[in-house]
């Protein structure tokens, strides 16, 4: 069976989907990250379905065999907050830098805030650039 994730990359626009944003505080947060996500990706975003934003892209194999494209990591500005995507999430070794990040949820590799002002951003962007450099060595890049 053939199965195709609903997610996919598209052409939208970056800046005019965070400018769509109603929730002030969510949309200069969601600024603020794509700020920080486009310095440590050093690759302009794209959109990947219709509201998350997607750095860099990975070929994987599940474990059921599909083959598919993903990004590398990314956010998401979404109702309960904002959704940071770290696709090796537990390959990393970092749990030392979650107990310095202060408000949070994580779920398999989404890390959960509700608000930037709710944690400490340098580690944020510690953990974020951790993950993309593990992404870098198992993957071979290939550019949106």
């Amino acid at each position: 069976m053939v199965y195709t994730l609903k997610t996919q990359i598209n052409d939208s626009d970056v800046n005019a989907f965070l400018n769509s944003i109603e929730d002030l505080q969510k949309k200069e947060d969601s600024f603020i990250l794509l700020d920080m996500f486009s310095k440590i990706s050093g690759e302009k975003p794209k959109m990947w379905w219709t509201s998350i934003i997607g750095f860099w892209l990975y070929s994987y194999v599940s474990k059921s065999r599909c083959v598919g494209d993903w990004m590398r990591t990314g956010f998401a500005p979404r109702k309960a907050g904002l959704s940071i995507y770290i696709m090796p999430w537990y390959d990393m070794g970092m749990e030392w830098l979650l107990e310095k990040l202060w408000k949070y949820k994580m779920w398999k590799s989404c890390l959960t805030i509700k608000k930037l002002s709710d944690i400490d951003l340098k580690v944020l962007e510690k953990i974020i650039k951790k993950g993309f450099d593990i992404m870098d060595e198992k993957y071979p890049k290939s550019s949106l």
